[in-house]
């Protein structure tokens, strides 16, 4: 298995920004299927949900997650399966194909808040947030649904971090812990 920590859970939970220091402390390669896919398609993510539609999206993702699962690159310093920290979309394990891809991919680590904190970052967030604007509901109430609608996939993940009370820094540490603890392979360049 390569050493892949996989960060995934709803929007505004700290996937990238977490990621980001994980990948920055660990010296690996940060790796967001968000940003690869904007970049594949040209255009950002509510573009292309409002000009091609989920389905296009979902496409998308599962090729991006397909190819960083069968990344075979080698470590320069150590020889393994090079190591990667991946940030996921908020929908991303809800697709099995994904999941498998993932799952045998590293560890799968799930980021959490509570609903009311998950709406208050998205408020102060110029991220355009296409799911939440589906069926007319208000914020509180379309977050609701959506997490219901994903709890079984998030729930597949190794282990569940919540970052509603606690700093970006705080949340970076207990993912790197869970991480270790779960027995990650480390690079030499890491260790």
């Amino acid at each position: 298995m390569a050493p892949r920590l996989i960060l995934t859970g709803f929007m505004a939970t700290g996937k990238s920004a977490v990621a980001a220091i994980v990948a920055r402390r660990l010296g690996w390669p940060l790796l967001d299927t968000d940003q690869r896919l904007v970049a594949r398609a040209g255009k950002p993510v509510a573009a292309i949900f409002s000009e091609d539609g989920e389905p296009r999206f979902r496409r998308l993702e599962r090729e991006v997650i397909e190819e960083i699962a069968r990344d075979r690159c080698r470590c320069a310093l150590c020889k393994r399966p090079r190591p990667a920290v991946v940030a996921t979309g908020g929908g991303a394990l809800v697709d099995e194909a994904n999941y498998r891809a993932l799952n045998a991919s590293g560890v799968i680590i799930c980021l959490s808040a509570r609903p009311d904190v998950i709406a208050r970052r998205v408020k102060k967030s110029r991220t355009e947030r296409p799911k939440l604007l589906e069926g007319g509901k208000s914020l509180p109430d379309r977050i609701a649904e959506l997490l219901a609608e994903r709890r079984e996939a998030y729930a597949r993940a190794e282990v569940t971090i919540d970052t509603s009370d606690i700093t970006v820094e705080e949340a970076a540490e207990r993912v790197l812990a869970a991480f270790i603890a779960h027995g990650a392979p480390r690079c030499a360049r890491s260790a």
